[in-house]
């Protein structure tokens, strides 16, 4: 298991990025993205954090990237959010989509599908012209492990069979409860019906060993 998706307490996580990775390590994950939630007033303090200490988590056992996601971001200004984050060193960059355990606002899907993202995370009830535009721009769109976030995990599925877009998994982890392994991943995306698990997990550690390059 690669997760890309994970916060610390540089924003609503519970977790400092050493412990983060000590417990992913235990677990067996063998790779993880801090993606602390982000948006004008904190994504150039959080990259700045997580590139300081990148260098020391290397020692940890357990592969590292830094980045964030863009979370209730009006629609409008997602373009500018994300461009400031790659410029501020984000080795990947993730966008809070519409889930349904969320107000987020509509419109944010088809925002960030039209800009230069890595993942699209719990897209809710992802509509087919945001499959196409996924699957058009190379865009991954998250299963995602979480309460709440997970109930749209099944129309996700359902979409990339038809769309052809490429899925990844992840556990959007704010707590050590939440962390899990390739067992629990495997039980979770056979119940958003997806047959072919193991090609998902293998998306997640291309698209991790990428970044890392």
């Amino acid at each position: 298991m690669f997760d890309l998706h994970v916060h610390s307490v540089f924003s609503d996580g519970e977790l400092i990025p050493s412990e983060i990775a000590r417990r992913m390590y235990a677990a067996g994950n063998k790779g993880f993205a801090i993606t602390d939630h982000a948006d004008f007033t904190n994504i150039q303090d959080i990259l700045a954090k997580l590139t300081r200490i990148k260098e020391h988590m290397e020692s940890y056992e357990a592969k590292f990237l830094v980045g964030v996601e863009i979370t209730h971001v009006p629609p409008s200004l997602i373009g500018k959010a994300v461009e400031l984050a790659w410029k501020e060193g984000a080795e990947i960059v993730v966008v809070h989509g519409e889930t349904v355990a969320e107000p987020v606002k509509e419109g944010t899907n088809l925002a960030a599908l039209s800009e230069e993202i890595t993942i699209l995370a719990h897209p809710g009830i992802m509509s087919e012209k945001e499959a196409e535009l996924a699957r058009e721009n190379g865009i991954y769109v998250e299963i995602s492990a979480r309460r709440g976030h997970c109930l749209g995990n099944g129309r996700v599925a359902r979409l990339a069979e038809k769309y052809g877009f490429e899925l990844v998994i992840n556990t959007d982890m704010h707590s050590p409860s939440d962390i899990i392994n390739d067992s629990t991943t495997e039980r979770i995306l056979k119940g958003a019906g997806v047959e072919e698990w193991r090609a998902v997990l293998e998306n997640n550690e291309k698209l991790f060993r990428k970044l890392r390059k």
